[in-house]
């Protein structure tokens, strides 16, 4: 079977604590998290939508929060599993991942 791209679809924009895909339809992925204090925050929540999953919206997601917590200066402690996988799996996350 081959594998969907979905790197183009949607914007990302940042909601409260959580940032999040939108298309003209409506959202399709999410990504959340929950400041544990000032400096530290924890991911607790990846959704994507089933038509847009194997496409890299989580990961594009998880990207974007990995950013915003680099330029605020943020560890993140990754509860949802899909996070605490990528941390795993992915050297780059390294500085922003608080075990």
């Amino acid at each position: 079977m081959e594998r969907k791209d979905f790197s183009d679809v949607g914007e990302i924009v940042k909601e409260h604590h959580a940032f999040v895909i939108r298309t003209e339809e409506g959202p399709i992925g999410e990504i959340t998290y929950v400041p544990a204090d000032e400096h530290t925050w924890i991911a607790d929540h990846t959704y994507v939508s089933p038509n847009y999953r194997g496409g890299n919206i989580a990961q594009r997601l998880l990207q974007r929060l990995v950013e915003e917590a680099r330029e605020e200066g943020a560890k993140i402690i990754p509860q949802c599993s899909y996070v605490g996988v990528q941390f795993r799996r992915n050297p780059e996350y390294a500085d922003v991942w608080k075990h």
